[in-house]
């Protein structure tokens, strides 16, 4: 999708040409792959407390650090392994974030065994297919939804961590379980 600076997008859409193209072709596209929907576990876990804009910037050396977020692979990471990614400057060096990248991905993975599929059990909290809202401006969208409590009780439940409401809510607009674009942005009608 091109670069345009004359369409209206949702306000924090056009801050940086970084966060330009993620508004443009990612935030709330739906997305239905296993390795996917791990990463963004995994980034919006790492952000809180900071800016999408730092985890975007520092996208490309999560997806080298975290072996492109292959669940399988993350699950067996070792103490020393932990040790290398906290010496890792291009990412975010929180202990407990580390950490809970490496418990994510064994729940994640005991939720593949169960479900099938990672993608069939987060989408059942959006009874299967994106939820529409219809903001008129990004001062309207809540930080938690009823959804997103259900769904943060149940990974909880899993053994998952870094995953409370708002960042369970900021995970489903950006993949796509719910389409938080305002009723003015371009975006809006595509996704």
């Amino acid at each position: 999708m091109a670069s345009d600076k004359t369409k209206i997008r949702c306000d924090w859409g056009g801050s940086s040409d970084l966060m330009q193209a993620y508004h443009d072709e990612e935030w709330g596209v739906p997305l239905h792959d296993d390795r996917a929907l791990f990463e963004f576990l995994i980034l919006e876990g790492a952000q809180a407390g900071l800016s999408w804009q730092t985890v975007l910037n520092k996208r490309d050396s999560y997806r080298k650090a975290f072996d492109n977020f292959d669940p399988k692979k993350v699950a067996h990471y070792t103490a020393k392994r932990v040790e290398k990614l906290l010496a890792n400057p291009g990412i975010i060096r929180n202990r407990l974030k580390v950490a809970s990248s490496i418990s994510n991905a064994k729940a994640l993975l005991a939720v593949q065994r169960e479900f099938g599929s990672f993608d069939a059990y987060v989408w059942q909290f959006v009874g299967g297919k994106p939820k529409k809202n219809s903001f008129k401006s990004m001062s309207r969208v809540p930080a938690t939804t009823a959804e997103s409590d259900a769904f943060t009780k149940d990974l909880k439940k899993r053994g998952f961590r870094f995953v409370g409401s708002t960042i369970c809510y900021a995970f489903m607009q950006a993949v796509g379980m719910v389409n938080d674009h305002t009723t003015n942005c371009f975006r809006y009608d595509q996704v």
